[in-house]
């Protein structure tokens, strides 16, 4: 009887062995099902992001939307269904996606707090792409900076100033200040203020000054310039002459009429004065108080 033992004990380790194994094919079954799911989830979900993608930017440009508007918006759409996708593939091999949600959750809260500036440049980008206070090629005054719009970017605005600079401006500055736009508009009035001396006759300088203006092509009848008295200065008597141009037009205008005003008012005799101030001396006798 005692033989026995060591028989019994072989049979109960391989009985284990035997479960051990059976478990392991069991389960590597499981996992081999759910790796397979979860591949074909990932090729499938992300033939329909792109799929998505495509469609989303077909249809906003047949609406005419703006450009970086099209690529935005596409571009998060896509991502928001990869990330979908991927929390559905990695389910089906087993591992616990509620977990793995909050760690992220926890770690975009810390980064929006850290990236509180970009964020908001962020924000303030899509206000100008949505609402397009201004486009590409328009020129404009803004958070301090003068130039062409060259481009509107997700988190700046790039401009190129009068004398070819590039000047980045955060998209935040931009919509936190009050923004100019000089080409929003087909037509301008160019302000002038034209002076001239107290002795000249003001009926023959306000026909000069209109003689000047009808010669121009440039600039428009309707509405009709304007050429008024402003102000009598310390040393000058103050016309304002506005005339109205196309935008484009505006600073060929301005020089070539200042410059037609200086030549006609030197060939009619009528005087540009220029600030003086007049000392009196007076002589005391000898021998007065």
């Amino acid at each position: 009887m005692a033989a026995a033992a060591p028989v019994d004990a072989a049979a109960t380790a391989q009985n284990i062995i035997e479960k051990i194994q059976e478990l392991v094919a069991e389960k590597g079954i499981d996992f081999a099902v759910g790796f397979l799911s979860a591949v074909a989830i990932l090729i499938v979900g992300r033939w329909v992001a792109r799929l998505a993608r495509g469609g989303v930017r077909k249809l906003m440009r047949k609406r005419n939307v703006d450009e970086t508007l099209v690529l935005f918006v596409s571009n998060v759409l896509y991502v928001l269904i990869i990330a979908f996708v991927f929390i559905a593939a990695i389910k089906k091999v087993g591992v616990d996606t509620t977990a793995a949600l909050a760690v992220v959750g926890a770690a975009g809260l810390a980064i929006g707090f850290a990236l509180q500036g970009s964020l908001g440049n962020f924000a303030a980008g899509l206000m100008l792409i949505i609402f397009r206070p201004f486009k590409v090629g328009d020129f404009i005054e803004a958070a301090g900076a003068k130039g062409t719009v060259e481009e509107i970017r997700i988190f700046t605005t790039r401009l190129k100033s009068p004398d070819n600079k590039i000047i980045i401006v955060p998209n935040a500055k931009v919509t936190g200040d009050n923004v100019v736009n000089y080409s929003a508009k087909e037509t301008r009035r160019v302000d002038l203020v034209i002076g001239v001396s107290y002795e000249d006759n003001l009926d023959k300088v306000r026909g000069v000054i209109k003689a000047v203006l009808s010669e121009d092509a440039r600039i428009l009848q309707e509405p009709e310039p304007t050429i008024g008295l402003l102000e009598m200065a310390d040393s000058s008597v103050n016309f304002a002459v506005r005339p109205w141009v196309k935008t484009a037009d505006y600073w060929g205008v301005y020089f070539d009429t200042l410059e037609k005003l200086k030549k006609r008012f030197d060939s009619e005799g009528i005087t540009i004065p220029f600030p003086q101030r007049d000392v009196h001396i007076y002589e005391q006798k000898e021998g007065a108080a």
